[in-house]
């Protein structure tokens, strides 16, 4: 899990001379809160609490998703369980519904998020997000025409989770950017990956071709509408033009958040359950790839404020 290597830095923070100058925790271990997570307000139990650089960061369970939504939080995503913001939840649960009703009403189904897209917009206004995820909704079971249940699961490796967290950090905490344009760059990594397929299976096949191909196509099409910080929007559209794929421009960084939002991308695609199963193993394999090549595919340092003209217009945000 992410808490697992995400607490490795915290030791000596924690024991730092400011800390008895910091303000007392606000919420304990065990307890049961409200937190905020993308647009929407869900209940959640905090599992762990640590100080850090003179700033409480707590580590909450969505209670009802699976284990593998636990994510860090600051104070600012999170809300005394007390009536009152019970009431504010279901409040903005039904604003959040009428807003979804005047529109296509295929709204995405928002899921407390994995630590990457652990965090779009939504972090650097009031929460973390990563962004629009799959939820658990009142009855328990579907929201709008989706089932909870058919999904596709991506399970990914823990190695690959840190390095999400690693990718936040650089980003909302440190002020820094990935230095366009990459390399290697997505079409890249998948060209390698369809490489190592075909050396490992001795053939070229046409399946794997295709699910490269519609990764790349979900990426160009999903990467300014989900994957971007706030702070680096101002990058991208220095680095992206009309006549060019950001799947050409950025690289693994980037990739890797598409993964955690694939499963609600995918779940409007009208494929049938044998076929989406062959496809999650797919996805395995590859993110397997990733992990297998982390070193050479992932920056292990992120460009300093100045790197980017566009990085001093997005503090304020």
């Amino acid at each position: 899990m992410v808490n697992s290597k995400d607490n490795s830095s915290t030791d000596s923070e924690n024991s730092s001379g400011g800390v008895p100058d910091s303000k007392p925790s606000l919420y304990f271990e065990g307890e049961k809160v409200l937190a905020y997570h993308g647009p929407r307000i869900y209940e959640a139990k905090v599992q762990k609490a640590e100080l850090r650089k003179n700033e409480w960061r707590y580590f909450v369970h969505y209670l009802g998703w699976n284990k593998n939504w636990d994510e860090w939080v600051g104070a600012d995503r999170l809300m005394k369980h007390t009536e009152d913001n019970v009431l504010k939840q279901q409040a903005l649960d039904k604003k959040q519904g009428m807003e979804k009703s005047t529109k296509s009403g295929r709204s995405a189904p928002a899921k407390p998020k994995s630590s990457a897209d652990v965090k779009l917009d939504k972090e650097e206004t009031k929460s973390n997000v990563p962004k629009g995820k799959k939820r658990k909704t009142d009855s328990g079971a579907e929201k709008g025409n989706v089932s909870v249940e058919k999904l596709v699961k991506i399970q990914i490796p823990s190695t690959l989770k840190k390095q999400l967290v690693d990718d936040w950090e650089f980003i909302m905490h440190q002020n820094k950017l990935v230095k366009l344009p990459r390399s290697p760059s997505v079409d890249d990594i998948l060209t390698k990956y369809l490489e190592y397929r075909s050396k490992k299976d001795g053939m070229m096949t046409d399946s794997v071709g295709e699910i490269l191909n519609g990764i790349r196509c979900y990426f160009d099409k999903a990467l300014p509408a989900l994957l971007l910080y706030k702070k680096e929007r101002q990058q991208y559209h220095e680095a992206v033009s009309d006549n060019i794929s950001p799947s050409s421009v950025y690289g693994a960084e980037h990739l890797l958040r598409l993964f955690v939002k694939l499963p609600e991308l995918i779940a409007y695609a009208k494929i049938d359950e044998e076929s989406l199963t062959k496809l999650q193993q797919k996805f395995l394999d590859f993110l397997k790839f990733l992990q297998k090549n982390q070193g050479t595919f992932f920056l292990s340092a992120y460009d300093g404020p100045k790197a980017s003209e566009g990085n001093g217009k997005d503090k304020e945000s």
